[in-house]
């Protein structure tokens, strides 16, 4: 992998929201980027070019670089991983091509099941920990809106130590336009993250309501007990939560007339797919994994959410 201060390859997978945001601000720095993108969406890219609407400043970059999966050549110094999880394992066979012997994976989904399949396809010694905070959507004509003031990568060796790549990329993500953060304790950042999506992404989708009007509608205990189940999980995988990021989970769980929401719940009522099993159902099952604890409201929101896939698979099936 490049040193710190030198020229390093970077691969994005994807041009979506979340890879296209980031990916597009390293580009617009300078930084060596291209993104692996899907013939679809390399036709827009090539047409109408990479836009960005941000209150930080919008972009407009005319033909970024951009590659197939069957012309994908040689290994990259840095892949930054920022598909859904239901993509995981097609983005995995894509981009293992630019996989090479110092490449280093960052992967920004959510939850925590996706280290296990990386380190599975990979190696271990090529992937640390990583996590994006950023509310961004892709409209339907693949412009990139920034719909808050977040705009943060967070990477770090997994065991705690603060490495060579790991500085190498912190210069790299140095003035890019976006914050960053190398950090020394990344697992338990992705932990709280996790907790806090469950349990937002949890409440929200299966009332179909934003923060606000589950409070109106007296749902503020039931949105706290969900959080604290998840909260359980993490304390028993070693991660708790510090007290003031669990606080901050129930604060935003519980303030009225809130207009927050997840993206899980937006995309199923567009009818989208959903991380449905990364997320609910692995907390769901490290959750059973945990003697005398109850599970019955974890579980009823995944068989909610079960349930809405096996409808739209269902339905586009027909």
């Amino acid at each position: 992998m490049a040193e710190a201060g030198a020229a390093m390859r970077v691969l994005v997978i994807g041009a979506g929201a979340l890879g296209g945001y980031f990916g597009g601000r390293l580009l617009a720095a300078g930084r060596d980027t291209t993104f692996l993108v899907r013939p679809g969406r390399a036709a827009q890219l090539a047409r109408d070019g990479l836009v960005i609407k941000s209150r930080f400043g919008d972009l407009k970059l005319a033909a970024p670089p951009h590659v197939l999966a069957k012309d994908l050549r040689g290994p990259y110094d840095l892949i930054l991983l920022s598909c859904k999880a239901y993509d995981l394992d097609a983005a995995m066979a894509d981009f293992a091509p630019a996989v090479g012997p110092q490449t280093v994976i960052v992967p920004l989904l959510n939850g925590m099941l996706h280290l296990d399949a990386l380190d599975a396809r990979f190696g271990a010694e090529h992937v640390l920990g990583g996590q994006s905070v950023i509310g961004a959507t892709l409209d339907a004509d693949g412009t990139i809106v920034h719909l808050n003031d977040l705009h943060l990568i967070g990477f770090g060796e997994r065991d705690g130590t603060r490495s060579a790549r790991v500085a190498a990329i912190a210069a790299l993500m140095q003035d890019a336009g976006f914050a960053s953060q190398a950090s020394e304790t990344i697992l338990r950042d992705m932990w709280e993250k996790f907790v806090f999506l469950a349990s937002v992404a949890g409440m929200t989708s299966v009332m179909r309501a934003p923060v606000g009007d589950i409070v109106a509608a007296g749902g503020s205990e039931l949105a706290v007990m969900l959080a604290e189940s998840c909260r359980r999980v993490a304390v028993a995988a070693g991660y708790p939560p510090r007290d003031e990021h669990f606080n901050f989970v129930k604060t935003v769980l519980t303030t009225p007339g809130s207009p927050a929401t997840a993206s899980m719940m937006r995309d199923i009522e567009r009818g989208g797919a959903i991380e449905a099993d990364h997320i609910i159902g692995d907390m769901l099952r490290r959750h059973d994994a945990l003697a005398g604890a109850d599970g019955t409201l974890l579980r009823t929101v995944y068989v909610h959410l079960k349930a809405y896939e096996a409808r739209r698979a269902r339905e586009r099936a027909q």
